[in-house]
């Protein structure tokens, strides 16, 4: 898996055209790409640097449970979309501190401003915690992947658990091309605090093996990308277990894969790492619902990797 991930990282930077982007950082870009990954032969998790499968795990439950509230992944120790969350706070007319205008970038350009804005942060997260109010208002990302996986709002207002319509229709009808789930609509997106860079996903079944296809418009190689990867293996693996099928392929299609110019470094380093043998991923309770996993029942077996490299996530 490592291989796959490796030579996109080389491609888009030796051949990535320079280009302007929402967060005002800059990237290297390619359009379309796509990588394969065998699931027979290991769990596809980064091995030539550290990734926090934890924080995978809880990210892909929060979606299953149709969460959009910050709230459960605090609970869990997960920050990844503590920004997003916060930066909707501090637009909002009930935030009352220090200037926060255009803090994503003023964090890396200007000395002093980091101290403040971890403060700010440190006690919204506190506030999610302990009110639950607060955490009602300001911790909700509006109709995001949960919502639009198990609560797709239709024109005559009902709603739509696509996750759960998947799963009866490769029960009963597993040569159906229709086995799609979207997070991409289009009514939702101005409201969402992240437009979805994962937006579609399909499945495949062929002799007793489920393989999952995902279409990503956006895609961070170094710091998302790796998270993707493995959150798809992994839902891919729960989605199987649900069905009764063995795991057959992941394949990973991107529309816009880019890196941003302040990962080139980090990449860099990346590609200079020998990559380690695939863990192997452990149902310890199959028996259990996909929707009643928790993260104690998913566990990688033999994970070892290069130790993380951290980089500056652009908001």
């Amino acid at each position: 898996m490592t291989k796959q991930y490796l030579d996109l990282a080389r491609t888009v930077l030796e051949t990535g055209a320079t280009k302007h982007d929402r967060t005002g950082t800059g990237t290297k870009s390619i359009f379309g790409h796509q990588m394969r990954f065998d699931l027979a032969e290991g769990f596809p998790i980064l091995t030539t640097k550290k990734v926090a499968f934890g924080l995978i795990k809880s990210e892909l439950l929060w979606f299953l449970k149709g969460d959009t509230n910050i709230k459960y992944l605090l609970e869990n120790n997960n920050h990844i979309w503590d920004e997003w969350a916060f930066e909707r706070y501090v637009k909002s007319e009930d935030y009352a501190g220090p200037n926060m205008d255009d803090f994503g970038h003023r964090v890396l350009k200007e000395a002093g401003f980091k101290a403040i804005y971890d403060a700010e942060m440190a006690k919204f997260r506190e506030a999610i915690l302990t009110d639950a109010a607060f955490a009602a208002k300001h911790g909700e990302l509006g109709n995001i992947y949960g919502s639009q996986w198990r609560r797709w709002k239709t024109t005559k207002g009902e709603f739509i658990d696509q996750i759960s319509d998947v799963i009866e229709m490769i029960k009963t009808n597993p040569d159906s091309r229709r086995l799609m789930v979207s997070a991409w609509n289009p009514e939702d997106v101005p409201s969402m605090a992240l437009p979805p860079c994962h937006t579609l996903f399909q499945f495949y079944v062929t002799d007793g093996k489920l393989s999952c296809q995902l279409y990503q418009r956006s895609a961070d190689i170094f710091l998302g990308v790796p998270f993707n990867i493995a959150s798809y293996a992994l839902l891919t693996h729960l989605i199987a277990n649900e069905t009764g099928l063995e795991v057959g392929e992941f394949i990973h299609t991107f529309g816009d894969a880019h890196l941003y110019l302040n990962h080139i470094e980090q990449i860099e380093l990346q590609l200079s790492r020998e990559p380690f043998a695939l863990p192997k991923l452990v149902l310890k309770h199959p028996e259990k619902s996909i929707f009643e996993m928790e993260k104690e029942d998913i566990v990688l077996e033999g994970y070892k990797s290069h130790p993380g490299i951290k980089a500056p996530i652009a908001v």
